[in-house]
Parts: structure tokens; sequence; C-alpha cells
């Protein structure tokens, strides 16, 4: 009744305005917008000038190839606007006839480079000021774009390392490559900080920056890092309204990378911001619950410590929720958030507010990123986020629980113990501690003491939250044999796992099946590396279930490309090599009868699939109506996964506002398929769960 009643309002004030996108019609799972929206249409003699002269660039980028003395490594500074113009053009992707000229311009600039790169003088590789380059990805070997702002000053003295910031753009549901590479060519952007280089990554598009926009940022400053003399100590991580989402996201998740974080607006959080700002009504499910803790920043805030941050909201910006929320998460860690609100601003910044910042992130580059702090301090919901500078978690006793690891290293003065080091656990099975050579806390005096008798070497004591539930004299002390101490560099490493019993021994854990680092979940980190859709040649078990798997295929193709803009490689079952198993993740398609690949793997897989029955752990389901979604370190290949019948699990729904871009299944999940997918979800979700860090049901 409520949903009959809302959608009549909504018709009704449709009548005199047009409601402005993320307002309350963007909550109704039954009637989604498309995101991208369709383009104009491109005049015929427009599309033919246009496609004779990316027709041509193409022809320059087969030379390119085939020259030998071409520097191979620039060829996608060249690529991006091949492949902007080209996307634009196959998916009717101009959102406004101005973008014809954008794309004349872009296609020229793409001429322009293939000449210099042939003549062997490619000036925009030393050029200043705004530069656009690309580089290859390694999730779906596609070109991707970014912009940078390359400081005068570079030119004149390379070979100082230079501060670079990264900055993360705001939502935009028609920044096509075309729209994005204009803007980088021509927009500073809200800051551009003097001797610093910026970089703004394209995020493949509008996505908040998760999962393959993560990713993206990534790469693309590995690639700027190559390229250009970047100080490691002195990168920074901004950004504003989806940006400073962004941003709220990498600087709790890699705290240890920066040297400073500056969000502004965005949201930090899904269920909160979606509740104040979106007006919605939540109903989830029991895992997506658990699965908003992946993005969840407030879950996240004491990586803070670790990395000095200044907030920006304004003072009537509904977005300031964002920051509310980690100043009081933080508060429960002892932290005082600097957030810094703008007087009587809306969404966007005051002169006053920005100079603020700026004195602040030029002061925090001054002292550049904490070197060898003497307490570190992780916490975690997932291992794919698991180091802090030494400290890392190898394992966890549940994922998606809070697991934290703290090392307090500090000098004592004991007699025959100059040195002390504490570690607390937290939901954590293995840990290892590793100082590289300079790092660890201790002053010089303290070092030289422990490479002499009568010193043995640092006290280790370990401090486990769950023993010490167990009773009052449970809390494990235990002392590694380090009787040498560091070694004569000052490095030090120290490993530990609880055993069968639950006991913590020295070293790592023993080889086996278990959930680790990049190979620990859910169904979409899959698609955060490479991977490739493996499609059945065969002719399935059940009818219905070969109908919904080539749909699905077809879908996730399609839908790859339109949100994560990227070119999803597809091969047949009989097609995959050795090469294949061993380099990317396979994402399978059909059933064990239809797939090859499948059915050679479907013993070794935790869901049982007959054409009968599926199996997981004591539910059992027919079939001809339900097909299994599942991931899985691949039986080939464990160090690669190996998903069923799945591509990224958000669908158009969660488009249409990126705090609804999180994960929407664990590991495995049935679907049944009698009741057709939607904007939600592949079909009516019969059952679904998360596999133990074992990876059984």
């Amino acid at each position: 009744m409520h949903r009959v009643c809302l959608q009549l309002l909504l018709l009704l004030c449709s009548v005199n305005f047009s409601v402005a996108s993320d307002g309350l019609q963007d909550n109704l799972p039954e009637n989604v917008r498309r995101i991208p929206a369709p383009g104009v249409p491109v005049p015929e003699e427009r599309r033919t000038a246009m496609s004779t002269q990316l027709q041509l660039l193409q022809q320059k980028i087969s030379q390119l190839r085939s020259t030998t003395t071409v520097d191979q490594s620039l060829l996608p500074d060249v690529l991006i606007f091949e492949r902007a113009v080209r996307c634009a053009l196959d998916y009717n992707e101009f959102f406004d006839e101005k973008e014809f000229d954008k794309a004349d311009a872009l296609l020229a600039e793409g001429l322009a480079r293939s000449e210099q790169l042939l003549a062997g003088k490619p000036e925009w590789t030393g050029k200043t000021g705004l530069v656009v380059r690309g580089y290859i990805s390694r999730i779906d070997q596609t070109v991707q774009p970014y912009g940078l702002i390359v400081p005068a000053t570079y030119a004149m003295n390379h070979s100082v390392p230079t501060r670079l910031d990264l900055w993360f753009h705001g939502r935009g549901e028609k920044l096509s490559e075309v729209n994005f590479i204009w803007e980088r060519m021509r927009n500073p952007g809200e800051f551009a900080p003097p001797h610093t280089l910026v970089l703004h990554p394209y995020g493949r598009y509008c996505n908040a920056f998760k999962f393959a926009g993560e990713m993206d940022v990534l790469e693309a400053l590995d690639d700027v890092s190559r390229r250009y003399r970047v100080d490691e100590d002195r990168v920074s991580v901004r950004g504003f309204s989806m940006g400073g989402a962004a941003c709220w996201q990498f600087a709790t998740h890699y705290a240890d990378r920066w040297f400073a974080a500056a969000p502004g607006a965005g949201f930090s959080e899904t269920p909160q911001f979606l509740k104040v700002f979106q007006k919605e009504e939540l109903q989830p499910q029991p895992w997506e619950q658990q699965l908003w803790n992946l993005y969840d920043c407030d879950k996240w805030a004491l990586n803070l410590s670790h990395c000095p941050t200044i907030a920006y909201s304004g003072e009537n910006d509904s977005q300031k929720q964002a920051a509310d929320v980690m100043e009081q998460a933080l508060a429960g860690h002892g932290i005082r958030l600097r957030h810094i609100i703008g007087a009587g601003m809306g969404h966007k910044y005051d002169p006053a507010s920005k100079q603020i910042i700026e004195n602040t992130m030029a002061s925090l580059a001054h002292a550049g990123r904490e070197k060898a702090p003497p307490l570190i301090s992780l916490t975690t919901y997932s291992l794919r986020y698991n180091r802090m500078k030494a400290a890392t978690i190898d394992g966890m006793l549940e994922h998606w629980k809070p697991a934290s690891l703290m090392v307090w290293c500090r000098e004592t003065e004991k007699p025959g113990h100059p040195a002390h080091l504490q570690i607390n656990t937290s939901n954590v099975s293995a840990f290892t501690v590793n100082f590289a050579a300079g790092e660890l806390p201790l002053s010089p005096e303290t070092l030289d003491r422990l490479h002499h008798p009568p010193n043995r070497g640092l006290v280790v004591e370990l401090i486990c939250a769950e023993d010490q539930q167990a009773g009052p004299n449970a809390h494990l002390k235990m002392s590694f044999l380090h009787a040498e101490g560091p070694f004569s560099d000052g490095s030090m490493r120290i490993q530990g796992h609880r055993n069968d019993q639950g006991q913590w021994v020295e070293g790592p854990p023993p080889a086996g099946l278990r959930k680790k680092h990049l190979l620990q979940g859910p169904i979409d980190d899959a698609f955060m590396d490479a991977f490739v859709f493996v499609r059945p040649t065969g002719k399935a078990a059940s009818e219905q279930t070969g109908r919904w798997a080539a749909a699905e295929l077809d879908r996730a193709i399609e839908h790859w490309r339109r949100h994560f803009r990227g070119d999803a490689r597809v091969v047949n079952d009989s097609e995959v090599t050795d090469e294949l198993i061993q380099s990317a993740n396979l994402i399978l398609w059909g059933d064990p009868q239809s797939n090859s690949v499948m059915g050679r793997i479907a013993g070794q897989l935790p869901v049982r699939w007959t054409p009968e029955n599926i199996t997981v752990g004591s539910q059992t389901f027919s079939s001809a109506t339900h097909a299994p979604i599942l991931i899985y370190p691949n039986p080939l290949n464990p160090e690669r996964y190996v998903v069923l019948n799945s591509s990224f699990t958000f669908r158009d729904y969660a488009y249409l506002n990126n705090a609804r871009q999180v994960p929407m299944l664990p590991d495995w999940a049935v679907v049944d398929l009698t009741t057709a997918p939607n904007s939600v979800w592949p079909g009516r979700i019969a059952a679904a769960g998360f596999f133990r860090e074992n990876w059984q049901p």
C-alpha cells in the first residue's frame, strides 16, 4: 500500500515539474531509469565525417603497432582518443550536440600524437600543465584514461621527487570518456597546489571509485609513478561529493599510503546515508548488512590514526552527514576529526575554507607520510584490506566481523630486555609483523644493545581478545625466539598462527585451502583483477537454466561496458588455455553439462550440482528450476578464482545512487529461475551465504 501511494504521489508531482535525479522516484526498483541515458542522434553527415577521421586514427594506430622503432609503452596515450570516440558512436553516448565538436577535437589530438610518436618526438610526455594519458588495465585489457596536472617546476627539476594529490571527481551520469578527456584537457579542477602533480583518475565512470573503479585509481597511480618522479611519502587523496565518498574509502582502507586525506561532502557509509539523503526504506537481507561492512568507512575509522584527515562540509549541505558520521566514529576511538564547515554553504566550497584546507595540506605535505610509528593499529572486515605498515592480518576467524591487529613497540629498562613488543589481536587467526630496514621504532642505542649479550632480544607478548574472554588467566603471553634481536639493518619479522587446537604457535599458517589476501570473496572480488567470461558451447541439462545463463551472460557483457567502461573478454569453454587458467579469474556460465570447464571442476566445488539437484550443505534444490552462483578458488589454479554464473552483483537499481553500489550477494547463492531477473536480483534468491574460512559451506 505504501509503495502504491508513493507511486501515485510521484505521478501527480510529475504533472507540474520534473523531479531531479536522486529524488524519491529513484527509490522504485520496478521503474528504473537507464544510466547512462540514451544519447542524442548524430546527424548522418556528422557521423560520416567523424567515422572517417576515426578510421584514419585507427589506421595510424595499426601503423604504430607494427613499427618497431615506436615506443609501444606510449601507445595508450593515443588509444584513449580512439576508444573514447568509438564508444560514443557505437553505444549512442553523445549526450549533447556540443559533444560532436569535442569528439572532433579528440580525434585531431589523437592523430597529432600518432604523428609525433611515429616521428619519435612525443611532445606530450614533457608537457606541463594539463595532460591526458592512458594505461592498459590488467582487469580487462582495455585502455583507460586519466588526467594530470604537471607543475611548471617539475620540468625545471624533475629529478626531485614531487608531491602528488589524487583528486576524485563527483557523480556524473554523462561523464563519458569523451567528456572526461575533454574536461581534463581544459579544466584544472577545484585544487591545483603549486609544485604538485595532481592525478585525476577516471574511475571507470560513475561508481564512486569502487571495485574496478578502485583498481583504476591504483593502476593509474602506478602508471604515473612509472612515468614521473613521484614522492611516495607525499601522496594524498582528495575529492568532493561522490569524490568525497571515494576519499573516505581510500583513506580508511589504504591509510598507510597517504600523507593526508581531504574528503569533501559525499557519503561515508551506506545505510544511514540512504535513509537521510535518499529517504529510502531499507529492508536488507542478512548477508547484505554484513557486506555493507566492506565500504562502510565508519567501521574502519581507527585506521585514520595513520592518515591525517581534514574534512569539509557546507553548513547547509545534506551531505554533511558523511563527515558527521565519521566524526562520531572517530570520537569513539578518542580521535577528534578536523572538520571545516563552510558558513552558509550548500554543496560547494567557499574561498575561506579552501584556503584553510590548502594551508593544512601544505603543512602535512611538508611533514610527509608517517614513517615508523611506535603503535600500529589495523582494523579490517576483509582480508582484501589486510595491511597497515609493518602489520598484516593473514587469517581471520570470521570474515565480515571486525578484526584488529595492534603492534606496540617500546623501549624498556629491564635488565637483559631493552625492548618490548606487544601484539594485540581480535578475530585474527594468523598475522605477520614485518619491520623493514629502518622501520623498527627504537633508538639506535637500543638497537645496538639488542645485538650484544647479555640481552635476549625483544620480549614479544601476544594478547588475544578471544583468549581473554575465556577466563581471568587465559590471556596468552608468548615469547618468540628472537634471542639475537633484529638483523644488523634493523629489520625484523615475526609470524604467528593458531593451530588446529586453537593455540598460538610461531610461523605462517600451514599450506591448505583457506581464505587469504586477494582470495577471500565475495563474488564481486573476482572483478577487481583480470577475468574472462567463459561461454558454454554444449547443451544445458535444464532448458530454463540454459536460457537464464545465456541472458545473464549477455547482460554481463553489456553492463561491464556500460557501468565499468571496459570490454569484457569472452571465450568459449573449448578455448580456455593453461595460460588463461594461470592469468585470469574464470567466470563460467551455464551448467556442468553445457560448460566443459565447469564440468571438469564440478566435483571439486563445495556446491554439488547434478542434473537433478543442487546441494549446499544441508539444503537441496531442484536443478530444473534453480541455478547456483558462487565464488571459489579455482581447482585448476587455487591462486585464482572461479565464479559460476555471475558478473558484479549490484544491478541497475544501484546505479541510481552510488551508496547502493555495494556487493548484493555473498560467496554463494541459489537462484530460483521461476522468478524473472529484475533491477535488483538475477531471480529470486532461494538461499545465500558465506563460505567459512576454509571455503566450505
